[in-house]
């Protein structure tokens, strides 16, 4: 029972800091003042309207008694009242109204209903309180003739209401806005905090970053630029390390290969030349790891531009590429077109035929890449992303290389928030999803 309930405030709650804050402190502030309202309503403003009505109804049935036993001097009577109670009284034979004039849900007709129908029965009184502005019409069925009445409102109804519950609300809302500038003050630096970590966890510079806020909203900024600083530098350290390490080998490489030009043994010449170009290849396979890990700026491209620069990179008839117009996202152009690069050519080296298809979702990109090659067995899928492994069966992907290919298209797509799934295309080859958020 308390876990559905506890789940059902769960859903109901916003998730956002701000509005949850926001309710803590709207909530007693708005609960206090319907109790303080209801309860004024309730024993106070009511308890006085009912003997306010009641008093005015006893003046009421005091002058119509007195009116039918002595006629003679009315003038004198309604006179005395216009002048001491500023009554307006009429008295005629106008026939009685049948349709009733009193509103429903007003607190006021109800009462002046109740003390009326005490007073001179049903079907012989007749009020409204909306015909006029500051007073209350009302009629008394006396025989064969109509008693008019013209009372002010006050009469009938306390004043003060309206301006207590004025009194009452707008300090409430200004306390809210206040409230509301202070909230909105307190959770922008998480607000800022969160940015941040998003995008730092996609690759990009976090350089501009400052801690602000309370106390323990500046210690977890302060620690988590610390944090970014140590990831970077452990990053930089080891992308120069591995480029350092891979220009340095291509040196004593290249004095190898024109030592073994000199050789005269051609057989052997040529075999350790096979080696030391495969060598070549994986340095350059490094370095092209190293050169991923190299930060870059984060600026918005389009990817129509950027499948129509790699299609004229690859001048390839095999390639078809289908792009909807005006897909733009927030990403590293160099990081991407590397990254959709490296599957298109291990596409193009191992089937006939590959095609890309880029499609535009609510929030998202997809980008497909389907070929007719010999695909990778399904147990692989996981495995192929991992540094440095390769595939002894079917189809290597990383014959060429090292492995690293599509380690470097996980890492750069998980960089930009997104995400990648292997699969069998309808070319009967390999397909590659990507899922980008704009």
């Amino acid at each position: 029972m308390f876990s559905g309930l506890n789940k059902l405030i769960k859903i109901i709650l916003p998730k956002r800091l701000f509005y949850r804050a926001l309710i803590i402190v709207a909530a007693p502030t708005i609960i206090l003042q319907l109790i303080v309202t209801i309860v004024f309503f309730d024993s106070i403003w009511i308890k006085a309207n009912k003997n306010t009505t009641r008093a005015l109804v006893a003046q009421l049935k005091t002058i119509e008694e007195i009116y039918q036993n002595d006629k003679k001097n009315l003038d004198f009577f309604t006179d005395s009242y216009k002048n001491n109670f500023n009554f307006e009284i009429g008295i005629n034979q106008d026939e009685f109204p049948k349709v009733s004039g009193e509103r429903k849900f007003s607190p006021m007709d109800r009462s002046l209903r109740r003390e009326l129908k005490s007073a001179f029965g049903n079907n012989n009184y007749w009020f409204s309180t909306s015909k006029f502005k500051n007073a209350v019409e009302i009629k008394i069925k006396s025989e064969k003739e109509v008693i008019e009445f013209v009372i002010p409102k006050e009469l009938v109804s306390a004043s003060s209401v309206r301006l207590f519950v004025l009194w009452t609300t707008l300090p409430s809302i200004l306390l809210l806005i206040i409230a509301l500038i202070f909230l909105k003050n307190q959770t922008r630096p998480l607000v800022k905090l969160a940015k941040a970590a998003e995008k730092f966890g996609k690759g990009d510079y976090v350089n501009d970053f400052r801690a602000s806020g309370a106390a323990e909203i500046r210690k977890a900024a302060f620690e988590f630029d610390r944090m970014a600083k140590r990831i970077n530098r452990h990053l930089n350290q080891r992308s120069e390390m591995l480029s350092g390490i891979s220009h340095d080998l291509r040196t004593p490489l290249t004095r190898l290969k024109l030592q073994l030009a000199m050789l005269n043994q051609k057989d052997i010449s040529k075999n350790m030349s096979k080696d030391i170009d495969e060598m070549e290849k994986m340095l350059n396979d490094y370095l092209q790891f190293a050169k991923n890990k190299v930060q870059e700026s984060t600026t918005s491209l389009n990817l129509n531009q950027l499948f129509h620069q790699i299609k004229n990179n690859f001048n390839e008839e095999k390639l078809t590429i289908s792009c909807e117009n005006d897909i733009s996202l927030s990403g590293r152009p160099l990081a991407l077109k590397r990254c959709f690069e490296n599957i298109i050519q291990n596409g193009l080296t191992y089937g006939e035929n590959v095609k890309v298809e880029v499609k535009k979702g609510n929030n998202r990109v997809s980008i497909i890449v389907e070929d007719d090659g010999p695909g990778i067995p399904e147990e692989q899928f996981r495995n192929v992303f991992k540094p440095f492994f390769r595939l002894d069966k079917s189809r290597s992907l990383n014959k060429s290389g090292i492995g690293l290919g599509l380690a470097i298209v996980e890492d750069v797509v998980n960089s930009h928030g997104g995400n990648i799934q292997l699969g069998k295309s309808r070319l009967n080859g390999l397909q590659v999803k990507i899922s980008l958020p704009f």
